[in-house]
């Protein structure tokens, strides 16, 4: 077929055809280089990735989409927060310095015999300087005796620093109150062996081995995990409501990952791999019945309890797809809305002391909801590419979850969150920085579980604890 103006030898079709060709490559190389970006753009807002891997010099400030809305409250203490105050001792430690005008500010007469007008006092409270450690000697006595001529000699543990003192070893031993704080630093604040090492000698005047340090992990939670963490996973498995998460750390030389059940007051953490398996050797979710709180993952869907899915996690992901094409993606945006609204309203009826929402709140988010989670379906059936593939996934999450993704506004003791567990894992993510060698990162999750939950916990939890012999604690 000849062209006018088209060179002799030279095929139209050929042409067409390389013509097709290259808009196919052209259309691959876009669709590449919008996923490229996307990926780019991904931060701790709309991805898994903790806060603390955002550069500060590349983040963006985005348009606030936040669940959250403004209290009204001042920043600072809050009325009704637990505050600290001192009273002016009458039997102040040191002696009373009496600060007394010699001559008259008026006339410059002198004030030796001048009558006694007012006294203001004040008191400066400080830290003595650290004492001394204690030392207590132990000293067995073995006796022969008069009628046989047989030696007895007794046992060690003749308190409750027996056990202390029976095994056997070096003739000096710590004893079990530095190596409480010895794991309250390690554990409980987060602090490398080294710098936990010089602080222990600091504050209590005993001097330990960085090598003391490192294996205090392992020493309390041995003994946690005989004597105490049984009763913490017993009530942890009796909770109406409870949150579950998971997340990664380097140890000994791989990945491990620290799984974590809690609640406002009660924690239990410890590591492990990420199947189902690992998930029920914690000893609380196999025969929890009430409401679990958690995020997307499958690895939890065998067990039992009745599922609720993180609202912060799925607002994530909505924001992922809509950040990456805001036109095209609408339906995102939308059903971000919705769970936002239907989250305030769960606020605000919490806040009227209703145990549920009303039935026409609850069937418009519900309409909103399925409306959202259709047009996301309907708006990528079909189409190419990797966006469109992650929406397509999305919005059939929405659409198969409805019950579970919205349990928070069906039930309102169920949080829209998981954020109560969030912060424990984030320790890991960003406050603790490398110290898990030697199976360090099941000791310290171990511990730090049960110092957070007496922290947390009521008075009687504590007197619990003081009564099971935990010593990590005190």
């Amino acid at each position: 077929m000849s062209v006018p103006g088209l060179p002799e030898g030279v095929d139209l079709g050929a042409l067409l055809a390389e013509l097709a060709e290259l808009r196919r490559v052209v259309a691959a190389q876009a669709a590449r280089i919008a996923e490229l970006e996307r990926r780019l753009a991904a931060d701790s807002s709309n991805s898994s990735r903790p806060p603390s891997s955002d550069a500060p010099w590349e983040k963006k400030p985005a348009a606030k989409r936040s669940g959250r809305s403004r209290s009204g409250r001042r920043p600072g203490k809050q009325p009704g927060a637990g505050s600290v105050s001192r009273s002016l001792s009458d039997d102040p430690d040191r002696r009373i310095v009496v600060i007394e005008p010699e001559h008259c500010s008026g006339c410059a007469q002198s004030l030796a015999g001048g009558v006694e007008r007012s006294r203001e006092r004040r008191q400066v409270v400080d830290a003595r300087p650290v004492p001394p450690p204690e030392i207590t000697e132990y000293q067995r006595v073995s006796k022969v005796c008069p009628c046989c001529g047989r030696v007895t000699t007794p046992g060690w543990d003749v308190d409750d620093r027996g056990g202390v003192v029976a095994p056997p070893g070096s003739p000096v031993r710590i004893g079990p109150e530095t190596l409480a704080r010895c794991a309250l630093l390690t554990c409980g604040h987060y602090l490398p062996v080294g710098r936990a090492t010089v602080l222990l000698e600091a504050l209590s005047g005993v001097r330990v081995s960085t090598g003391f340090t490192a294996r205090v992990r392992a020493r309390v939670a041995a003994k946690l995990t005989e004597v105490f963490l049984p009763h913490l996973r017993t009530l942890l498995a009796s909770v109406p409501v409870l949150h579950a998460d998971e997340t990664t750390a380097r140890a000994d030389g791989g990945l491990r990952y620290l799984h974590v059940a809690c609640t406002e007051y009660l924690t239990v953490m410890h590591v492990g791999g990420r199947s189902a398996a690992d998930i029920d050797a914690g000893g609380v979710l196999p025969g929890f019945t009430g409401v679990l709180v958690r995020d997307g993952y499958a690895g939890y869907a065998h067990l039992p309890a009745t599922h609720a899915w993180c609202g912060a996690h799925l607002l994530r992901d909505l924001r992922a797809v809509s950040d990456a094409d805001a036109t095209g993606q609408l339906w995102a945006l939308g059903m971000a809305d919705t769970l936002i609204e239907a989250h305030h309203a769960a606020t605000d009826a919490r806040g009227r002391g209703a145990d549920r929402l009303d039935a026409p709140t609850l069937a418009r988010i519900r309409s909103l909801y399925r409306g959202a989670a259709a047009k996301g379906q309907a708006d990528n059936r079909g189409e190419p590419g990797p966006l469109a593939e992650q929406a397509r996934t999305l919005a059939r999450r929405f659409g198969r979850f409805e019950d579970m993704i919205l349990r928070f506004a069906t039930d309102l003791a169920v949080p829209f969150t998981n954020d109560r567990v969030s912060h424990c894992t984030s320790w890991v993510r960003s406050a603790i920085s490398g110290p898990f060698r030697g199976g360090g990162l099941g000791g310290w999750g171990c511990v730090a579980g049960v110092v957070v939950s007496l922290a947390r916990g009521p008075d009687s939890f504590r007197q619990r604890s003081a009564e099971a012999g935990v010593v990590a604690a005190s």
